[in-house]
């Protein structure tokens, strides 16, 4: 057998790869198993070197050959996410955290999260039980804060015209029982130097896996939708969006919103981000996304005692509302 009939399997192998990367958005139809491509597409570059490895042990050239198909697409796809974009300077720090109904030390995460310096705080999945933790250990540090349902934010410079966003997440057969759509996202103006800032902070439905329905993203979705329809409805020149979205930016369910609002994560963070789990982060679905200011730094913070890491990011007020200014 010659080296190029050898490995046929490797090749096929890798050929499918280089097609599920290349073709992924129709594998599926949006929702469902398509989401879960979306969202573990970044962890398909893991099997490159193990087919690579394979090749060579094989000595097989039309197995190496054809894993230049998804090498090229996977590091179009995700290769700029490797470089470091962040660049000194900035105006405003911001922090988002889903904090974690059941975390043991809300005052800990709490002081924590003040000692990160961020102007605004966002804070997803508060409990009625440790709300009153957080605005005691909070307010040295933010003199200003609203909480809308489950979702808050934090302060150093005053708010106003606050109101809750509704999420249109109890339609449907499985939708979120006991959970209010207008309980998970709320809309504030944060008053600063340059002119007003508007802020959405939101915690979108959970991802199930149902053994009868499989991959189920219905509630996330439908309050993605709304979220986007929200913005698109929003007239201000300036947009911060902070949250836990339960899923990534390259989930075809954000079209709507990555279609107007900037991951500041791949404008100027370093590597993927992975925010969750905690533990051993693998994905990141907890994001800040916006519109009329300009991402300077984006990363992770250390762990609090929730099952996600904060999310942190630097922000300056861009050229061209500088001119106007």
């Amino acid at each position: 057998m010659t080296v190029w009939r050898r490995g046929p399997v490797l090749t096929a192998l890798a050929l499918l790869l280089g097609l599920l990367l290349l073709l992924h958005p129709q594998v599926t139809e949006r929702g469902g198993l398509g989401n879960l491509v979306d969202t573990a597409l970044p962890w398909s570059g893991a099997f490159i070197p193990v087919l690579l490895a394979g090749a060579l042990r094989r000595r097989s050239i039309s197995a190496a050959l054809a894993l230049l198909l998804p090498a090229g697409v996977w590091l179009g796809l995700f290769g700029g996410l490797l470089l470091d974009k962040s660049r000194p300077g900035g105006d405003l720090a911001v922090v988002t955290h889903n904090v974690g109904a059941e975390n043991p030390d809300p005052a800990g995460t709490a002081r924590a999260l003040a000692a990160s310096g961020a102007h605004l705080l966002a804070l997803e999945e508060i409990t009625p039980q440790a709300r009153p933790v957080y605005e005691r250990e909070l307010a040295a540090t933010y003199p200003h804060h609203t909480v809308q349902g489950t979702v808050g934010l934090w302060s150093r410079l005053p708010l106003g015209d606050t109101r809750p966003v509704d999420l249109e997440m109890n339609a449907g057969p499985m939708a979120e029982a006991g959970t209010p759509s207008d309980d998970r996202a709320l809309r504030t103006t944060v008053t600063t130097g340059k002119g007003p800032l508007v802020v959405y902070v939101a915690h979108l439905g959970s991802v199930r896996v149902f053994p009868a329905n499989g991959f189920w993203t219905d509630s996330r979705d439908r309050g993605a939708h709304a979220l986007a329809k929200a913005v698109a409805a929003d007239g201000s020149e300036r947009i911060v969006l902070l949250g836990d979205l339960n899923g990534t930016t390259g989930d075809r369910a954000f079209t709507g919103l990555t279609a107007q609002l900037r991951s500041v994560q791949e404008a100027a963070g370093e590597g993927f981000g992975f925010s969750f789990p905690a533990a051993f982060p693998v994905v990141r679905i907890d994001q800040v996304l916006v519109r009329g200011v300009e991402p300077t730094r984006s990363w992770t913070l250390p762990s609090t005692g929730s099952d996600h890491l904060p999310v942190a990011a630097v922000l300056a007020w861009d050229q061209a509302s500088r001119q106007r200014r």
